[in-house]
């Protein structure tokens, strides 16, 4: 029996890593973390997905710790969300919640434990990222390195996205058949709007931006996909 772990928000990316998991996997949980985040909605929809979907069990776990020490305009309302801006500098933005994903990982890997689950799979990506740093490859493995040291078991962490820009991420869903309800039935933005979003945020930019480039080249970021991927 091959069980994993997702990491998930219901929203594109961790949605799509759902989908394939699904394929690839005998049994799945899903976990999703009440951090008393700006759009509360997301818990709603990633609820439903995981119902829709056929997730084996799907635990919202109260993190709301994590809001009392992490500033961020994705946890406090007096702080607005930014605006897509091209000329933005390296700094991290207002958006990054520091230590979401140390706190995420750490308590997946511990729910994985429990379910005995060989993997916790999460829609990181380093090629999309907005400069958090916690979105990187090398964060990732130094994360799991520690948390098999520290449990004595060798539960893996997947980053099924980490080398995909955003249209493979549509390509991806597309692969699956799925495509039409990543694109409806997500929720991607910032401002806690479902589907298409706000259309203003990094996050809907993002989101976009992939779906046009490969609407407008469906062929071509389908082979690249595959070609990263080994999906045939």
């Amino acid at each position: 029996m091959k069980r994993a772990v997702v990491v998930f928000s219901g929203g594109q990316d961790s949605t799509t890593c759902l989908i394939q998991a699904l394929q690839q996997y005998d049994e799945v949980h899903c976990i999703t973390f009440d951090y008393g985040q700006r759009h509360r909605a997301e818990i709603e929809v990633a609820q439903a997905l995981c119902q829709t979907l056929g997730a084996k069990a799907h635990k919202v776990l109260d993190v709301g710790l994590l809001n009392e020490l992490a500033i961020s305009s994705l946890t406090r309302d007096n702080i607005p969300v930014p605006a897509y801006d091209s000329s933005q500098t390296d700094a991290l933005p207002s958006t990054f919640v520091p230590g979401r994903n140390i706190l995420f990982l750490t308590l997946a890997a511990i729910y994985a434990y429990q379910v005995e689950a060989e993997a916790v799979i999460t829609g990181v990506c380093e090629t999309d990222f907005s400069g958090y740093p916690d979105c990187r490859d090398e964060f990732v493995k130094a994360l799991n390195q520690a948390i098999v040291l520290g449990i004595a078991r060798d539960i893996r962490f997947e980053t099924p996205l980490m080398w995909l820009n955003k249209a493979e991420t549509w390509a991806l869903a597309d692969y699956y058949q799925q495509l039409e309800r990543i694109r409806h039935e997500t929720l991607t933005c910032y401002n806690g709007v479902q589907g298409d979003g706000c259309g203003e945020c990094a996050a809907c930019h993002l989101r976009a931006n992939g779906l046009q480039q490969y609407q407008q080249d469906k062929v071509g970021v389908m082979a690249s996909l595959k070609q990263k991927t080994g999906l045939v």
